[in-house]
């Protein structure tokens, strides 16, 4: 882990207070929130690298081990009712394992409040001017993605993208460049109707990350795709990742990291709600279950754990983003949770919907006090923080 990756994401830089606020104010603030995130941290950089870094996970948390690489290797032989149990197997058995909150994990905004209630007290004011999170009146954004894993999937795009745009709509859809011929078709249609388009790894075949000199030789791979498709984001396949070695990528935002996920071949999470900048690029964490997750791995048939989680993350001001798959997607029960999902979220209006591009444009203005961003406040009620 290096310090550098992360030292921007500051509480200063998070809240933009329209005032002028001393760092000695800032300082102390920062020291008595820092028990919130309950990690062994006494500073902030430390609290960064442990949250926003994965660094609770310990220093090998982004190696694959030898178990996972031998199943990647084996499994293009393996028939995918025989992986999708083994998923379930190690799901089930990483769950009760895991350190994070899920679906739910409050402890990084709980500390970003108290920094900002601990500011109040300190400056002797019951109110600061800080620039909303999101553009206009919205209280969240929202943010649609699609990662398309087969040819299969690649031609049932087109219908996923007919339901969005139904309900008022619109995603980004990441290909995968060499597994399945792009179809250039579907391609331009997509863009033509202001969807957003981005590159979803190499092969697909887990081994992306299997040494840094592999991954080095695919992300030349990589870039020249993200070049010839204009895609500004991407997604690591299987939410593989490092984010030291990732910095060789030619993007603006990424899509690969989550808040809390305990499902997923390397379980973790930043704990983050909101975007945040990993070395050159910003990343859009992930804040819902994905969808194989939801119905595959907990066979739920409603999307009442989404809209669940969308109540708690409008509460703090965050971003909702979802992964689905169109691959996924054809299964009725699954495009049923889908629609339901979308009809809800459609009834709702103080959710900012946009593409990841647009996301990721409005946070970088909004973090260089460069953006539009309304004038709203943080205050105290009683011992309470209130945004209004």
């Amino acid at each position: 882990m290096t310090n550098t990756l992360y030292s921007t994401n500051t509480p200063q830089s998070f809240w933009q207070v329209q005032t002028e606020i001393p760092p000695r104010i800032w300082e102390s603030a920062i020291t008595q929130a820092l028990p919130k995130l309950g990690l062994a941290a006494q500073d902030l950089n430390t609290a960064l690298e442990l949250s926003l870094g994965e660094g609770q996970f310990g220093p090998d948390h982004w190696q694959l081990g030898f178990a996972k690489r031998a199943y990647y290797l084996v499994k293009p032989l393996l028939p995918r009712v025989l992986t999708r149990i083994m998923r379930k197997i190690y799901s089930g058995s990483t769950e009760n394992n895991f350190q994070l909150g899920w679906p739910v994990e409050s402890r990084y905004a709980d500390f970003l409040w108290e920094c900002m209630r601990q500011v109040l007290l300190l400056n002797q004011t019951d109110s600061l001017p800080v620039l909303n999170f999101w553009p206009e009146q919205y209280n969240a954004g929202f943010i649609l993605t699609h990662d398309i894993e087969t040819a299969v999937g690649q031609k049932f795009a087109a219908k996923v993208a007919d339901l969005e745009q139904k309900h008022g709509f619109s995603s980004s859809f990441n290909f995968i460049p060499e597994k399945y011929s792009l179809d250039d078709n579907v391609i331009a249609n997509l863009k033509a109707r202001s969807f957003e388009v981005g590159v979803h790894g190499l092969t697909h075949d887990g081994k992306l990350f299997f040494s840094q000199e592999e991954f080095d030789r695919r992300a030349s791979q990589i870039n020249h795709y993200m070049g010839e498709l204009k895609a500004a984001g991407f997604r690591a396949p299987l939410t593989h990742r490092n984010p030291q070695w990732m910095q060789a990528l030619d993007m603006d935002y990424d899509l690969s990291f989550f808040d809390t996920d305990p499902y997923e071949p390397i379980p973790g999470g930043t704990m983050s709600l909101w975007p945040f900048q990993i070395g050159h690029f910003l990343e859009l964490p992930y804040t819902l279950p994905q969808d194989y997750t939801l119905v595959n791995v907990l066979q739920t048939k409603t999307p009442k754990i989404w809209l669940d989680k969308v109540d708690f993350l409008l509460k703090y001001r965050g971003m909702v983003l979802l992964n689905t798959h169109p691959d996924y997607l054809r299964n009725p029960e699954n495009w049923e949770i889908y629609e339901t999902f979308l009809e809800e979220m459609s009834r709702r209006s103080n959710f900012w919907h946009a593409l990841p591009c647009q996301a990721a444009n409005w946070w970088r203005a909004r973090q260089a006090a460069n953006s539009q961003a309304k004038v709203i406040h943080a205050k105290l009620d009683g011992d309470q923080l209130m945004i209004e």
